[in-house]
């Protein structure tokens, strides 16, 4: 079925079910391959591509529905989910549905509640839904074109993603779960887009106290074998709440 036909076809359903006007994007960052990717989807009889989104329940939380708006679009359960901020510019979605009819559900104002998340890369398995043709993680230095104001929100949940690095850690979602220095220092200086000093960076980490040194080192390779690391989890999770000191 065509989206004209489908989203008429589910509008008044929307109307019962949900709360008007209110609706939620999701910034879902995954790390794999030294890359930092997010997870974009095309909508079907559409070229632009757009975010993870969907509306609240009328008895839902509003991170209740996050979670599950997260949870029905990746599988993904064991996650860092953050709101980061609101998109309430006029028009920012209604031309979008410029040739349906005024009645339409999606062609209402809504203001968007912005969410960020970071996932295990390797634990996502995208669930592709009716609306959409694709749904595929994208390097976020090589992004298509946007839908509505989408690029808007990727950008501010970007920038709101490095400003987090200068006082709460960041990894545990996007890294496996034992990783060396090279790797999450390689983490760092792609979301905050710049080199970092190796030994400073190591010992600003280490001096944190958010990581455990595993005894055996990993091996394969033709060099020394690189020293693993895992989070600290109970310490990672007080430096959430509490914070770190200095920036990157």
């Amino acid at each position: 079925m065509e989206l004209k036909s489908l989203l008429e076809q589910r509008s008044e359903t929307s109307w019962k079910n949900y709360i008007p006007h209110i609706s939620i994007d999701s910034v879902i960052f995954g790390f794999h391959d030294g890359t930092l990717k997010v997870l974009l989807l095309k909508m079907k009889d559409q070229e632009l591509w757009g975010l993870p989104g969907g509306y609240v329940y009328k008895e839902e939380p509003l991170d209740a529905a996050a979670v599950r708006i997260l949870k029905d679009r990746a599988g993904a359960t064991d996650i860092y989910l953050q709101q980061f901020y609101t998109f309430g510019d006029l028009n920012r979605s209604e031309g979008f549905f410029e040739d349906y009819p005024d009645t339409l559900w999606n062609k209402q104002r809504f203001i968007s509640i912005g969410y960020y998340a970071l996932v295990d890369y390797s634990k996502v398995g995208i669930i592709m839904d009716e609306f959409s043709t694709a749904c595929e993680w994208k390097d976020i230095e090589q992004l298509p074109p946007f839908m509505m104001d989408h690029r808007q929100i990727f950008d501010k949940a970007l920038l709101t993603l490095r400003k987090q690095l200068n006082n709460k850690p960041i990894g545990y979602n996007l890294l496996p779960e034992q990783f060396t220095m090279p790797e999450i220092q390689k983490l760092y200086e792609i979301i905050l887009d710049k080199k970092l000093n190796r030994g400073n960076f190591y010992r600003k980490l280490l001096r944190y106290d958010i990581l455990l040194k595993h005894e055996e080192p990993r091996k394969g390779g033709a060099h020394r074998a690189p020293d693993l690391y895992s989070f600290d989890l109970e310490k990672y999770q007080k430096a959430l709440k509490e914070g770190l000191s200095g920036g990157w």
